[in-house]
């Protein structure tokens, strides 16, 4: 059995069935998550000041923007928050994405955005994005019959391979880029709901390998061609998870 099947394995014989049980394998694992999710776009993310909020609710001796800690701090209420979600196995929904990508955005939109834009966390953006200079996402007025027929197509699923069908849900989030802002956060979190809904570990995407991750990304948007984020997807479980199984 490779080692992939065997993390697969591990996690099926946690048999998870209460938060508790969720909160004993998941709470320092999601430390981490939350540490490198926001790192991959923020270099100022701090793993000391992430552990610190999740754990006590502060920090100490911080002298940074503010925006890093309300980003941490909103990874932790959105972890609460998904946990019944998680157990429950509620399906992805329209409205679950909007509340979640609310509670991940709270004060941290760009003030020029926020003000001139009137563009709001859990709101679909209002304008076309650029970044480097390159148009990112589809047009604003596209993205909401994207997005309900990927959630069709994706609730709908009925193969075998959860990674796969989570690394083409990941792929076309992404390139739908709904919000005006945090759809790398959003995305990922939404990465690992859908994991877990389906009896599947969770991952965590490191800051280190942000580039074989963007590298995914570039194949499905030029060639529609997953296998490239897929196998990433696999290598990042497997990292994520090899010291238990160990």
């Amino acid at each position: 059995m490779d080692r992939y099947s065997q993390i697969i394995g591990m996690w099926h014989s946690y048999n998870i069935k209460t938060v508790s049980d969720l909160e004993k394998r998941l709470d320092k694992f999601f430390i981490l998550f939350a540490f490198h999710s926001n790192k991959i776009e923020n270099q100022e993310t701090s793993y000391c000041d992430t552990k610190s909020i999740f754990e006590t609710g502060q920090v100490s001796n911080f002298s940074g923007n503010p925006k890093v800690l309300f980003e941490q701090k909103n990874e932790q209420v959105c972890y609460e928050f998904l946990k019944p979600k998680i157990m429950a196995k509620e399906p992805l929904t329209f409205p679950l994405i909007q509340e979640m990508h609310q509670i991940l955005t709270a004060g941290t939109y760009d003030i020029k955005k926020f003000i001139n834009k009137n563009e709001r966390p859990g709101a679909l953006k209002k304008y076309k994005y650029e970044v480097d200079s390159k148009e990112i996402g589809l047009p604003p007025q596209a993205v909401s019959g994207e997005i309900n027929e990927l959630l069709e197509e994706i609730n709908h699923y009925s193969g075998d391979s959860i990674i796969t069908a989570a690394t083409y849900f990941h792929a076309k989030f992404e390139y739908i880029h709904p919000f005006a802002e945090g759809n790398g956060r959003l995305g990922r979190t939404l990465l690992n709901y859908y994991l877990m809904i389906n009896n599947h570990p969770p991952l965590i995407i490191y800051a280190e390998d942000k580039n074989l991750y963007y590298s995914g990304f570039h194949a499905y948007d030029q060639y529609e061609d997953i296998e490239p984020l897929y196998k990433f997807f696999i290598y990042s479980t497997i990292k994520s998870w090899n010291k238990y199984l160990n």
